[in-house]
């Protein structure tokens, strides 16, 4: 084989391994100029990424203003410390209902897995107020020593204050709706005279907050016999399964139903999105935070390519492909949603944190601020690819003329 020959044949196995060899050097090439073509505009960096952070902002506080909503009306499931609960025939959310026989709390006490269990009354009362007129309490009957389902968050006073006669713990937002209480003033709760014991802070439902009283002064002031109760709550033995003592207790209950703590928080909050306007109305402002940010992001995207029209074609003439313009536009737009994540995530943070009150929160857990960057990378996405259908009809002779 002549040297000529030989050379003939190795020619095409190189000219491969410089092909592979380019497409790093190319990547890396659309990268860099797609990243100092952004911050060349100062003005349509800006533009563009406001629309991202307004996307960002918006998105997230009312996702943070649905989760505070639903969180107000799980957290006394979340708080109360059970594994299970006994509830009334028909139970779909947290609320005084047909009361349980005493019999099923025995029977759970009974039952092999089960730690402990006990009674809690949970029904509405009213407070006399000094001027006249009243306001209704959510009345939460716990007993001692352990205070299942008792007060959490007390700002004042302590729980063992409802070992006191008479004693209650009222929350802390509604002192002055209450008529001005204060640790040891005396009102007069479903015609009895209560001292008031402590305060907690935050526990506001949907419906009138929450009052903490002893179980027998529960029971009294509610009118329960002592042989009924309003829910029984059920802790399981270390190492038990929940699901199987559940299974086993529903067996011996009766028409009452025993739900896991996951279960029954699940079945409050499908009522609650069933039954009310949150889900629709959150849902609904989310979807548009999400389309306008979409709309600015890609009208800005559009603007930029046609402003740099000639320069996309000055980057065809010396031999850009359509797909390396594509690698250029999407880092653009990764680096757009990294850095408007950032800046709106900082912002809602600091909202948040601001506003945070007995009466309402902002909740966002920490798979919104995984899914945030995501999310905007993917709305990005979608709007530098409307860029790309402009560039792709990109003449390169346009720049010669």
């Amino acid at each position: 084989m002549t040297t000529a020959q030989s050379l003939a044949a190795v020619a095409p196995a190189e000219a491969n391994v410089a092909r592979r060899a380019d497409h790093p050097f190319r990547l890396r090439t659309m990268v860099v100029v797609g990243v100092r073509m952004m911050f060349h505009d100062r003005l349509k960096l800006a533009g563009t990424l406001f629309g991202v952070i307004f996307a960002v902002v918006l998105t997230n506080q009312q996702l943070g203003v649905f989760l505070g909503l639903l969180d107000k009306n799980s957290m006394f499931i979340d708080h109360a410390g059970a594994d299970i609960w006994i509830a009334p025939p028909a139970t779909k959310t947290l609320q005084a209902g047909k009361p349980v026989p005493m019999a099923a709390l025995y029977e759970a006490r009974t039952t092999p897995g089960v730690a402990w269990a006990e009674p809690l009354i949970f029904s509405g009362a009213t407070v006399s107020l000094p001027g006249g007129g009243s306001e209704p309490v959510t009345l939460v009957g716990t007993k001692s020593p352990a205070w299942r389902g008792g007060p959490w968050n007390l700002v004042a006073g302590s729980v063992d204050a409802l070992r006191r006669p008479d004693t209650m713990i009222f929350e802390d937002s509604q002192r002055d709706i209450l008529g001005g209480l204060n640790v040891g003033s005396v009102r007069e709760v479903s015609r009895r005279r209560i001292v008031v014991g402590g305060f907690t802070w935050g526990l506001l439902p949907f419906g009138p907050s929450y009052a903490f009283a002893d179980y027998d002064l529960a029971r009294e002031l509610t009118g329960t016999p002592v042989d009924e109760t309003s829910f029984v709550l059920v802790g399981v033995s270390p190492g038990a399964d929940r699901d199987v003592v559940a299974h086993a207790l529903q067996a011996r209950v009766g028409d009452n139903q025993v739900f896991t703590a996951a279960e029954f928080r699940s079945r409050v909050l499908t009522y609650i999105l069933a039954n009310t306007g949150i889900g629709v109305t959150t849902g609904t402002s989310t979807a548009f935070g999400l389309i306008v940010g979409l709309v600015i992001v890609g009208l800005a995207m559009f603007s930029a390519v046609v402003d740099n029209i000639r320069e996309f074609g000055t980057l065809k003439a010396l031999g850009c492909r359509n797909r390396d313009l594509a690698v250029l536009l999407l880092t653009q737009s990764a680096v757009y949603a990294l850095l408007g994540s950032t800046i709106g995530l900082g912002m809602i943070s600091f909202v948040a944190d601001r506003v945070r009150s007995p009466n309402f929160a902002l909740v966002l857990p920490w798979q919104a601020y995984a899914a945030t960057p995501v999310v905007m990378a993917t709305l990005c996405g979608l709007a530098s690819l409307l860029a790309l259908v402009r560039v792709r009809n990109v003449e390169p002779a346009m720049v010669f003329r």
